[in-house]
C-alpha cells in the first residue's frame, strides 16, 4: 500500500472511530448526525460502500445532501448515492437519485456518469425475453441520452454497445412471440410479428431467422411469391447462415428458386437490398 493510500485509510479510520452514527434514532449517548461535518458524513458512507454494504451507504450520501444541501460534498454524494442504490439493485431510487443530479447539475462533470447510471437503472433490468418491453423501451430512450448528450464522453460508447443490446431485445421479444403463432398454426398473426423484425428491426441479429419464418409461413398458406422474395433476400445478405440453407431446402423442395417474385410489402424490401438501402 503507498503511502498515500495509507494515510487516507487511517484518516477515515479516525473519522470512524469518532463518528458514531445512528441509523433510526437511539440511546441518549449517541451524538445526533448534524454533528459531524459533510465530509465525515461522506467518509462514512465511502467506507460502507468499501465493505459492500451499499445499502448503508445510501442512507449516508443523503444524509450529505439533507444536512448539507448547498455544499460541494453534497453535490458528490448525491451521485454516489445513485451509484450505491444500483449497486444495492434498488433502481427506482437510483433512477431517482441519478435524474436529481442530472436536473440540478446540468453541466456538471459527473453529469454524464449520472445519466448513464440512469439508463443502467433501466438496462440491468432486461434480463429475459420474456418481460415486460416497457423497460427496454426506457433503457433505449435513456441509453440515447447518453449517446445525444454526452457523445465525447466514455458512457457514450458504453452506451452505443447497451443500445445495440437493448435493440436486438426488442427484436427476440418479436421473434418469440412470431414462432409461437407459427407453431400453432397461426400463419397472419405470425408474418405480422416476423414482418415488424424485417421492416424494424433489420439490424439485429434476429434478421435472418425472421426471413426464414416468414418462408415457412407463406409456404404454409400457399403465397409462393412472398416466400420466394423472402428467401432472395435471405440469399442476398445471409447466404452462408443455416438460415438460408434451410429456406434454400424448403423453396427447392417445392420446385421454387429464392428469387424476387409478385409485389408484395417484401419486393419493395428487396428492391432497397439491391439498392444498397437496406440493412
Amino acid at each position: 500500500m503507498s503511502a498515500m493510500g495509507a494515510r487516507r485509510r487511517a484518516a477515515v479510520a479516525a473519522v470512524l472511530a469518532a463518528l458514531t452514527l445512528t441509523a433510526c434514532g437511539g440511546g441518549e449517548d449517541q451524538i445526533p448526525l448534524d454533528s459531524y461535518s459533510a465530509e465525515e458524513l461522506y467518509r462514512r458512507a465511502e467506507f460502507e460502500l468499501e465493505g459492500r454494504n451499499p445499502d448503508d451507504a445510501a442512507r449516508y450520501f443523503g444524509e450529505v445532501e439533507r444536512l448539507y444541501p448547498y455544499s460541494e460534498w453534497a453535490k458528490r454524494a448525491l451521485v454516489m448515492q445513485a451509484f450505491a442504490y444500483h449497486s444495492d439493485r434498488d433502481y427506482e431510487a437510483a433512477r431517482g437519485a441519478a435524474q436529481r443530479f442530472v436536473d440540478t447539475y446540468p453541466g456538471d462533470e459527473d453529469a454524464a456518469y449520472a445519466q448513464y447510471l440512469l439508463a443502467l437503472s433501466y438496462y440491468d433490468q432486461i434480463d429475459d425475453v420474456g418481460r415486460d418491453q416497457g423497460l427496454t423501451f426506457q433503457a433505449l430512450q435513456s441509453l440515447r441520452d447518453v449517446i445525444e448528450k454526452y457523445p465525447d464522453s466514455d458512457y457514450a460508447r458504453s452506451a452505443i454497445l447497451k443500445f445495440d443490446l437493448a435493440f436486438d431485445h426488442l427484436a427476440a421479444k418479436e421473434m418469440e412471440i412470431g414462432r409461437y403463432y407459427l407453431k400453432r398454426g397461426h400463419f397472419v398473426a405470425a408474418i405480422n410479428r416476423f414482418r415488424v423484425v424485417v421492416e424494424d428491426f433489420q439490424t439485429t441479429t434476429q434478421t435472418p431467422e425472421a426471413l426464414h419464418r416468414l418462408v415457412e409461413a407463406y409456404l404454409s398458406l400457399g403465397l409462393t411469391d412472398e416466400a420466394q422474395t423472402a428467401g432472395a433476400i435471405l440469399g442476398h445478405n445471409y447466404r452462408s447462415t443455416v438460415w438460408y440453407e434451410d429456406s434454400f431446402a424448403l423453396l427447392t423442395g417445392r420446385g421454387l428458386r429464392p428469387e424476387a417474385a409478385g409485389d408484395s410489402w417484401l419486393r419493395s424490401i428487396y428492391r432497397q437490398v439491391i439498392r444498397g438501402e437496406w440493412l
